[in-house]
Order: C-alpha cells, then sequence, then structure tokens
C-alpha cells in the first residue's frame, strides 16, 4: 500500500481464508495478526478432502510462493468421481485416464501448510471474538470474550458462517436450505475393506436415489469419509432422534433409512468408526452484498456462504485472500482497497453461489438420479 506505515490488520479466524490472506499479506511486508477461537490447530475436525481449482485455490497457493509444498500435499489421483443408483450401478464416471486439473487435499494438511508458511506466533490461539466496536475514527476495538481488547485499522471477518464481523455490514443470517448430512469415517480402506476400495475406486463416489444419498470421499492414508445426506427439513433432523454419542446405535438407525439399497453401499455405513458428526447446510443470499465501511470487509464464508456443492466454498474464500491483498498493495487508502476488492469479490462469489445452489437443488432431489446426472454431465465428458 502507498503509504508512509503498514496499517494495523486483524484477521478473525484461522481457516484457509484468512491464512492465506495472511500469508500474502506478510510476503508484502505486512504483519497481520490472527486470531483464532480454537485452542490448537486442531482441536476439532477440518472435515474432510476438498480439490483446488486453478483459478482460485491454486492461484492462491501459486501467490503464496507454496507450489512446491503443496506438491507434496496434493493428490492428483484422487480426483475420479463416480454416481450410482440405489443398486450400486454406475451410471456415470470421470474416467480415470482424463486430465487431472483439480488436485484433492486434505483440509487438514492444507491448513497445517499455511500455518507453517506464516512467521512465528502470528496466530493467537484461544481468542474467542466477542464483539468488534467501531471507534468512529475508521478503526476498530475488537473484545474478546477474555476481557482483553485492541484497536486495529483494518478488521478481516474470515471467521466463517456465523461471523461476528458481519454484522457490522449487514443484517443477513445464514438460512438452511433444506438439507443434512450425517458424516461417518472409515479407517484404513485399502487393507481392511478391500471391497469398499474397489466400489470407491480413486476419488469421491455419489449414489443417490431421491431425497437420500450416500457420499464417499477418499481421503489421504487410506481414510475415508461417507456422509449419509438427507433431504429433510431442518425439524425433520431432530425428529430421527439421531444421537451420535450412541454410535453402534446410529449406525443402525442410519441403515433403516435406506431398506431397499444395494447392502453393498451400505457397507459404507456399517463399516464406520466412532466418529461421527451432523451437519446442516446453510447458505447466506445468493448475492450478498454491502456497503463498503472504513476499516472492515469480509472474506470466505463469513461473506458468501454456500453449499458444500461444487467445491466452491475454499476456493472462492483463497481467491478473496488473493484479490483483498493485491488490493492492499495497490490502492492508496484502506477504504479504496476494500471498496476495489468487494465490488470484484461480489459479483464472482454470485456466480459460485448460483452454482453450488443449483447442485444443491439437482443432486438430492425428487427426480434424483435423473437431475444428478443432467448437473454433472456439464463437467464431465463421457
Amino acid at each position: 500500500m502507498a503509504q508512509p506505515t503498514f496499517p494495523r490488520i486483524a484477521i478473525i479466524g484461522a481457516g484457509p481464508g484468512g491464512l492465506t490472506l495472511a500469508r500474502l499479506l506478510q510476503i508484502q511486508g505486512y504483519t497481520p495478526t490472527i486470531f483464532e477461537k480454537e485452542a490448537y490447530p486442531n482441536e476439532r475436525s477440518q472435515g474432510g478432502s476438498l480439490d483446488l481449482h486453478p483459478d482460485t485455490g491454486q492461484l492462491a497457493v501459486h501467490r503464496a510462493g507454496l507450489d512446491k509444498q503443496f506438491q507434496a500435499i496434493a493428490r492428483y489421483q484422487d480426483e475420479g468421481l463416480r454416481i450410482l443408483d440405489k443398486q450400486g450401478t454406475i451410471l456415470l464416471e470421470d474416467k480415470e485416464d482424463a486430465e487431472r486439473w483439480h488436485p484433492e487435499v486434505d483440509r487438514i494438511e492444507l491448513r497445517a501448510m499455511l500455518l507453517t508458511s506464516l512467521t512465528p506466533n502470528s496466530v493467537q490461539w484461544g481468542k474467542a471474538l466477542s464483539s468488534v466496536q467501531p471507534t468512529g475514527d475508521g478503526t476498530h476495538t475488537l473484545l474478546f470474550e477474555d476481557g482483553q481488547s485492541e484497536v486495529f485499522d483494518l478488521v478481516v471477518g474470515a471467521d466463517g458462517a456465523w461471523s461476528r464481523v458481519r454484522p457490522l455490514l449487514s443484517a443477513a443470517s445464514p438460512e438452511y436450505v433444506g438439507q443434512s448430512s450425517i458424516e461417518l469415517e472409515i479407517d484404513d480402506v485399502d487393507r481392511q475393506y478391500p471391497h469398499i476400495a474397489r466400489l470407491m475406486g480413486r476419488g469421491t463416489i455419489l449414489a443417490v436415489s431421491g431425497l437420500k444419498g450416500l457420499v464417499a470421499q477418499r481421503n489421504a492414508h487410506g481414510h475415508i469419509r461417507v456422509y449419509v445426506t438427507l433431504g429433510v427439513k431442518e425439524e425433520e433432523i431432530a425428529a430421527l432422534g439421531i444421537d451420535v454419542a450412541q454410535p453402534a446405535r446410529t449406525r443402525a438407525q442410519l441403515i433403516a433409512l435406506f431398506p431397499d439399497w444395494n447392502p453393498d453401499l451400505l457397507e459404507l455405513i456399517r463399516v464406520c468408526n466412532d466418529n461421527m458428526v451432523i451437519r446442516s447446510t446453510y447458505m447466506l443470499p445468493i448475492g450478498h452484498s454491502w456497503d463498503t465501511h472504513p476499516g472492515v470487509t469480509l472474506i470466505g464464508d463469513a461473506a458468501h456462504l454456500m453449499a458444500p456443492t461444487g467445491g466452491q466454498g475454499v476456493n472462492q474464500a483463497m481467491r478473496d485472500a488473493v484479490e483483498l491483498a493485491e488490493a492492499l498493495g495497490k490502492c492508496s487508502t484502506l477504504e479504496e482497497a476494500i471498496q476495489m476488492y468487494e465490488q470484484s469479490m461480489f459479483v464472482r462469489a454470485r456466480w459460485a453461489a448460483e452454482l453450488t445452489a443449483e447442485g444443491l437443488d439437482k443432486i438430492i432431489s425428487e427426480d434424483a438420479p435423473a437431475s444428478t446426472l443432467a448437473f454433472f454431465r456439464k463437467f464431465i465428458k463421457e
């Protein structure tokens, strides 16, 4: 930035978007502080594998100077996709000999790569944000749950779906969009369950019928994540009485939801370990935007929470980081940089949200698997 001194920058949230932004800013000479409510990096599950796209996630990795480090954790061999019906018949397959441009990477390994790239003590762990207060001069005071406070020239909300920073800019809140999943895990699949490994192939399988689906995704080290996905109202999930603290009971309950499905597919539920999480799908309104405010902006899910279909979430967050860092380097004032970034991001995020919403409507629907095939045939060459 063409200013005599570097501004004080706070990044709220140490997810891929916030860490990418911190790395890019440090390359430019800034010294941002990242505040993360989690006490340490692996306090909770970071979720499964994701694919980084060339013009978003991979672009951010390149700008961050981390191409070599990324190649060490990227899994180009696990990009495959199979779509099946409830009898286990393969209806559509992304051929394994196709060109690979969207390598898979485990979220935990991506986060570790980004953390390692930062200068020591860049992240303050266990710092849960309580609120953000404007001071009246364009700066903001961060108030933390431990009673401490600190003033910054720029506050970047990278704090996810339920952002504490967003209310400064927008009254929008995430809304449930009609799908929930129970996330399951299978260990050492190639050695312990070769029949499931053969079913999986290299990458992801998506078995669908109507408003039910089984999504299984290869992660690193022979690990599989399974998502038992249901098109249900939010209150219907609670009515099922699923208690993931009782894994044996939960397995039986989930299998009972698929009475006419191929038993080989139900093995994805039967052999899972005891790590289970219920995940409901929320989105911010498509086209979510706000008027530029001095000294504060949003990136990632805090700005444009979207459905997981299409793998857009992390990719768009990392592209946000690229564009915000670039704007801060080009513009003479913080307000100009924020406005430049936001106007570009709003357009890009709308397109991505529309794509994920279309996938949400068609992958798990009354017409599945026909609607599922119609959606994926836009992207897969048969």
